[in-house]
């Protein structure tokens, strides 16, 4: 009687599962990364915003408003890379936007690839430097290739990392010649993408630009102190190209792509899962300061919510809010502030790498004779000469404890990680966070933290950074038919977004993603 009774428990209870009702996958998956994008932000200026923007993600979405990157340095081409691959940069290898190449001595960029010609471009591309899966090469794979998935984004790194190594297409803006361009790492350029190029490209509006205020000034009350006279650009001259890709017009560029995109390309028609992933720009213009220049902030965030408003409506009238499953996050990090501005009486000074490499290699030279032992540096990074200290029978791990011992009585540097400290030494939470950005093969021997409010001088590449630890409220919403709208003020982590929209559309997640889902999400 008792196994009678357990087995019928047992039928009724699988009986219930089977009747619950399992959310259908969605016709899209529309992943949007608007790079610079703080929710302290999104909260000022929310009286500048209408009731389809983000108001209506805020109401409808489930909002995570601070999600943690969990490593340093952050820019969009490790931001983007690691919210794809649901890991960091310690595994996916994009570390920064460009790195020391140790064969040339030269810095690389994370996406050239001389095996690749461009489209509508001459630079040579591809997404073969990102070293684990993305979320759209899974849905390729699970899908045995019929879901169809496309990137577009203002620069070439967001473009290619988002679409990863097995899209239908990444498009992205020629700074040289206004064209949407890509790799032929990709199949076939698509032609209607050529067609818009040839009738429809920035060119033809660049001219007749003027950027002026969307509201009238007085409506931008956010950083008043530092409020200036109404601004107004323009971008017949220069460096049009790549003033426009940090304005907020490239946002509605993307848009217009987007229109052509679901109107030609067949994405989200039938019942398999596509992936459609934009980038769009929430940084100041052509990177200026926001104390600086508050205003213009101001009215990238106006618009851009106006842009957000304008796809949604596209995409609902094209295939249906109701089946497409949406995230939206931020490249985690700001521009530098200009080591220009006037801080006043706040600490700090100039840490110059090129003159702390010149005094190392005399120190190591003193200590254990003739050699170039600083093979190259860069940015905060410096590589030692490993056939040299080979060659002479040097520890490599006892010259980077040597190194770094020098170098922390350097004033303005707080702390100097060795490649072999980050490794194989003990854990805390500092070193985790410079371990998760660090990747053995493309990161330098020495990693140098440079105190707040020091600036770090590159006088061969003229990149010096006034330093600021202050992280970046990043916001992570997930919106969508089944999705449990909430706010919600405990940090999640930005390596959860791609297993998450995995689990949500029943594909494996990224072959690198370890961190468990978000399952309270529908």
């Amino acid at each position: 009687m008792k196994k009678l009774l357990t087995s019928i428990l047992t039928l009724l209870s699988i009986a219930g599962v089977q009747s619950q009702d399992v959310a259908p996958s969605p016709k899209l998956v529309v992943g949007i990364t608007i790079d610079q994008l703080r929710t302290d932000y999104i909260e000022a200026f929310a009286p500048l915003f209408e009731e389809s923007g983000f108001k209506r993600l805020w109401r409808e979405g489930r909002v995570y408003k601070h999600t943690n990157y969990g490593f340093s340095n952050i820019d969009c081409a490790s931001a983007v890379a690691t919210i794809h691959t649901g890991t960091t940069p310690s595994m996916h290898g994009i570390v920064a936007e460009r790195w020391m190449n140790l064969s040339t001595l030269q810095p690389e960029s994370c996406v050239d690839d001389p095996a690749y010609m461009g489209n509508y471009t001459v630079r040579n591309t591809s997404p073969n430097k990102l070293l684990t899966s993305t979320l759209s090469d899974e849905l390729k794979i699970s899908t045995k290739n019929k879901a169809y998935t496309f990137s577009i984004a203002p620069t070439a790194e967001a473009a290619l990392f988002s679409a990863g190594h097995l899209s239908d297409g990444a498009f992205w803006l020629n700074t040289d010649n206004g064209k949407w361009c890509s790799t032929t790492y990709y199949k076939d350029f698509p032609w209607w993408a050529s067609r818009y190029n040839d009738q429809s490209n920035l060119d033809s509006r660049l001219s007749y630009w003027e950027w002026t205020p969307y509201y009238p000034s007085f409506k931008y009350e956010y950083a008043a102190g530092w409020q200036q006279e109404p601004f107004k650009y323009k971008f017949n001259q220069g460096d049009k190209y790549k003033k426009a890709i940090t304005s907020p017009f490239i946002n509605d560029e993307i848009n217009r792509l987007v229109t052509v995109l679901l109107n030609q390309s067949g994405i989200g028609e039938d019942n398999t899962t596509d992936l459609l992933t934009l980038t769009y720009y929430a940084g100041n213009y052509d990177h200026q300061n926001v104390n600086e220049f508050p205003m213009e902030i101001q009215d990238i965030y106006a618009r851009l919510d106006k842009n957000l408003s304008d796809l949604f409506l596209q995409l609902d009238k094209k295939i249906g809010l109701k089946n497409i499953l949406f995230f939206i996050t931020s490249t985690g990090y700001t521009d530098a502030d200009s080591p220009s501005i006037n801080y006043q009486h706040i600490p700090g000074g100039e840490f110059h790498i090129n003159r702390c490499v010149t005094l190392l290699n005399m120190y190591l030279m003193a200590t254990h004779g003739q050699g170039e032992y600083i093979e190259a540096y860069y940015n905060n990074q410096i590589y030692l000469n490993h056939d040299l200290l080979e060659k002479k029978q040097l520890s490599l791990a006892n010259i980077q404890k040597e190194a770094a011992d020098f170098i922390i009585q350097f004033s303005g540097v707080n702390e100097v990680y060795s490649a072999n400290r980050l490794l194989l030494g003990g854990w805390s939470p500092e070193v985790e966070n410079i371990k998760n950005g660090y990747h053995r093969k493309r990161s330098g021997d020495l990693v140098i933290d440079v105190l707040p409010g020091w600036t770090l001088m590159n006088s061969d590449s003229y990149e010096n950074t006034l330093v600021r630890q202050t992280p970046v409220l990043t916001p992570l919403i997930f919106w969508g038919d089944q999705i449990k709208p909430a706010i919600i003020t405990t940090p999640t982590h930005i390596t959860k977004i791609a297993p998450t929209i995995a689990h949500s559309i029943k594909i494996r997640a990224p072959n690198a993603a370890k961190a468990i889902p978000l399952m309270d999400i529908r």
